[in-house]
This record gives C-alpha cells, structure tokens and sequence, in this order.
C-alpha cells in the first residue's frame, strides 16, 4: 500500500467531521468532486469503505469511525501546535453562527464591517451544532443561549423577546378573529422543546391548543411555512425583525414575551491575540449596542392584553 499522503488523511477527518462534502470542500479550498475522488482514492489504497454518500451528506461506516478515532487527535495535536505561531496581523477570521441568525442579523450588516475594514478575510460557518473550538479552526461563534460554556469567554450582544407572527395572507383570511383569542387561530407546533406557546399562553392567559396544525423540528422550517401563511408561529423577535419590517410577517396583538436565552459572542482564549478578531469583536458590540437601541417596544413585564 505505500505511505499515504497526509494530506488526504486530513481531508478525511474533514469530510467525516462535517459529515457533508461541500463544507469540506469550501474549506479544503477544493471542488466537490476533486474531493469525492480523493476520498475514493483513500478507500482503495486501503480497501475499505470509509464513508457511506447519501443525499444529507455522509456517515460513517465501522471502518471510518475507526479510523477517524485514530486520526482525529493527531490532528488536532497538530493544530493546537500551530494555533501559537500565529501571528497578531493575521486578518483571516473564521466565524460561526446558526443558519437563522446568519443569514438575518449578521449578513445583512456584514457590508459595513468590509466597508470599514477591507483587509479582513471572512469565513463564515453556518451550522446549528456548537462549535468545537478545540478541533474546529474558528475564532469565534454567535450563540444562542444563558452564556454557560466552560473554558470560553462569553459576550453578551442582545436579548431575545417571542411574539405571534403570521403572514398578511393569513391575517386577511382570519378577518373578524381576535388576535388576542389566539386559540381560534391555526398554530404552528412550536420547535423549542420547551415549547413556547406554553409561556405564552402562562403569561396571557388562555390554553393551549389540543392539536397544532403542523409540527416542525426546525425554526426555519416554521418560519417558512408561517411565511406561506399555513399558520401562526411563535416568532423569535431577532430572527424574525426584518421580516416584519418588510411586512411579510405581522405581529398579532403586538404582545411581546421576554424570553430567558439570549445571543452571546463566544471565543477560546487563543483568539485574544487575532489581531483580527479584536477589530471584529469591537465592531459586532457596537452593532448589537446600536440594534438594541433601536428596538421598538417591548419592554419586560408587559401585561396581558
């Protein structure tokens, strides 16, 4: 068999990390397909099956589990070894955040980060699993949560209020329903497994539904089907803002709930000396300090209505 190139064992341990072939890719800085024949390489020279390819990405078999175990802290050995000699003028940053807070919260106002600073180079992962930061090379990661993640520093940006949100189109057919008997409104099955419209209904009154019309194991996938007027969901405010805003989505009653959670920046001690990362966090706090002031309405304690 011959000596196997390192670089393709560490493409492997990407592939099986990221069970997904085109994030590996865009990493590896490789086309989906030169990446699938390397993979396929490293299964012949081996003569095993490592990764079983299906249309959500890809798993593992025993044989590439096993030899991600083998692998996998090597390199992260590798990696740690590495992370010391970079350099405070390095300006490539590699950030992490949900799907849904990506793409409507920190896209949108990235323009005003390049604008002001062309020299940084930004890599974006989008993703609903934490980050690693002991594996994964990321600077730093935008979460959703009480700020509670051992050995990291945590930054809080913003707080998080919940409403009922539906689309105009369904509003328009509900003409003549109270918006604050909510129980008469066809409801979206709430993705937090807390479920949420059980606080709602808590703090305002009223019971929950015996039946919703459909459930969802994500909040995108609810806030779609509530954009294409199939129900009402109970909206996260900092997801759902700039929808509002468009007036693709409408807040029924205007009737706000704080929310517990909250979006904090998360960061390993390492990225204290990312030249680039300082100028980015300096940057994200004043726009979540300029987001925050800016927010209409809600104020905590609101009273039933």
């Amino acid at each position: 068999m011959g000596k196997l190139p390192l670089g393709l064992l560490q493409q492997f341990v990407l592939v099986a990390r990221l069970g997904n072939l085109s994030r590996a890719a865009e990493q590896a800085n490789l086309t989906v397909s030169a990446l699938s024949h390397q993979m396929r390489q490293l299964e012949e020279r081996l003569e095993r099956r490592l990764l079983v390819r299906g249309p959500r990405g890809v798993t593992l078999t025993v044989d590439g589990q096993r030899l991600l175990e083998a692998l996998g802290e090597h390199f992260d050995g590798i990696e740690r070894a590495l992370a010391r000699f970079r350099t405070p003028g390095d300006h490539a940053l590699r950030l992490s955040a949900s799907p849904g807070l990506m793409s409507s919260w920190l896209v949108p106002r990235l323009p005003r980060l390049v604008a002001a600073h062309p020299e940084l180079e930004l890599s974006l992962q989008s993703g609903s699993a934490l980050v690693d930061f002991e594996r994964e090379p990321v600077d730093a990661a935008m979460r959703y949560g009480r700020g509670e993640w051992a050995g990291l520093h945590s930054e809080r940006l913003f707080d998080e209020w919940i409403a009922p949100v539906a689309a105009p189109e369904l509003v328009a057919r509900m003409a003549g329903t109270d918006v604050h008997d909510l129980s008469r409104w066809p409801l979206l099955g709430d993705p937090n497994p807390a479920n949420r419209w059980r606080d709602w209904f808590a703090h305002y009154g009223g019971e929950l539904p015996h039946r919703y019309v459909a459930h969802f194991d994500s909040f995108e996938a609810q806030r779609h089907a509530a954009l294409e007027g199939l129900g009402v969901a109970m909206g996260r405010m900092v997801m759902s803002k700039s929808l509002i805003d468009a007036g693709r989505l409408v807040v029924l009653g205007e009737r706000y709930l704080p929310v517990s959670d909250a979006y904090w920046l998360v960061y390993p001690p390492r990225s204290l000396e990312h030249r680039g990362f300082a100028t980015f966090r300096e940057w994200l706090l004043a726009e979540a300090d300029t987001y925050c002031r800016q927010l209409p309405g809600p104020r905590p304690g609101g009273g039933a209505g």
